[in-house]
Formats: structure tokens, sequence, C-alpha cells
């Protein structure tokens, strides 16, 4: 089971242009430890190109380079953030939300708990459709099916969510054609 996050920051990144269309620098918050990254920076710098915005890249792999990313980030004062789809930093969503909530920093985020949890956007993969799709795998190998005779499944449910309560909070108006788009718009 793949789950894509990864592959979607260019997307992410549209999103957030959709909703920040002002907006010029971005900054990245990235993993340099995960396999992904630098696939997951061209992706995003090769996206920002096309809509004529910068990327800064700040990077964090333990919980202190977490706190030196946004301190570097209140210096720095980016338009907005995008957090890269890494295990680690789900780990600590609610770190993070906090962090870019006390810098009053826009943020994308990989999943639909970073909203949950207070974060403003969010686009990827269902983890709950993934995790279905997980259980029926494991059921058919449970039955006697061989792992290696399997197909790799990719998710085919997307969701964007989007809380309203922080966008207030940020002093943003979310335009009611993106909200009508989101699958939960959370208030």
């Amino acid at each position: 089971m793949s789950f894509l996050s990864t592959a979607l920051e260019a997307k992410r990144l549209g999103l957030l242009h959709e909703l920040l269309p002002r907006t010029t620098v971005i900054a990245a918050l990235v993993d340099p430890n995960f396999l992904s990254t630098a696939s997951q920076l061209k992706d995003l710098q090769d996206a920002a190109r096309t809509l004529g915005q910068q990327i800064h890249v700040v990077e964090a792999s333990t919980d202190s380079q977490i706190d030196s990313a946004f301190a570097s980030l209140a210096q720095q004062r980016p338009d907005a953030l995008i957090v890269a789809g890494v295990p680690f930093f789900t780990a600590r969503r609610t770190r993070i939300v906090d962090l870019a909530a006390r810098q009053l920093l826009p943020a994308m985020y990989n999943d639909r708990e970073f909203p949950a949890a207070g974060g403003l956007i969010s686009y990827g993969s269902s983890q709950a459709e993934a995790w279905r799709e997980i259980g029926l795998y494991t059921g058919r190998i449970l039955k006697g099916e061989k792992p290696a005779n399997l197909p790799v499944v990719q998710p085919t449910r997307f969701e964007l969510v989007i809380n309203l309560k922080t966008a207030k909070a940020l002093g943003l108006n979310v335009p009611s054609s993106m909200q009508v788009l989101a699958d939960e718009v959370i208030e």
C-alpha cells in the first residue's frame, strides 16, 4: 500500500497558492533524513517556479531542530509554510501546529490530523481508506495469498481539509469555492 504522501507536494503548493494568491515566499519544512526529501523538494521547487514563488527550505530531523527551524522562520518571515509529508512530522503534529500558530504562519500539511489539531489546511490521501485497504490485504494474506502476488495499491481517495477557526485566527478569508471543494471544513 502506498500513501503517496511524498508525491503530492506540488498539489499542496497549488492549493496553498489558491488560498493565499499573493504569497511569494513559501517556507518548506523538510526532514533531511527522509528518503524521498530530494524528490519532494524538486517537485516543490518546480511547482513554485511555475507559480512565481520562492521556496525557502528549513530542515529538521530532531525535536530541537524543529524548534530551531521555527526560530529561523520567525526571523525570515515567509508568507506561508508547507510541511513535507513525512512520518517524523506527523508524529509531532501538535507541536508543529502550535509553533506555526504562535508565528501566525499559514501552513499546509499532508493529512487531516493536522487541521484537526488546529492547523490551517491539509491535502493528502485518505488515511481511513488506506488502512481499510491494508486490512483487506491482511485478510487475503491470512487466507493464503502470497504477498508477492498482490499488486501495489495506490490511494484513489484524497482529502482536502480546512480549519476555518484557524483561518479566522490568521485573518484569512477562505474562498467559498475552496470550501465547497473541501471534504471537511472544521468550524
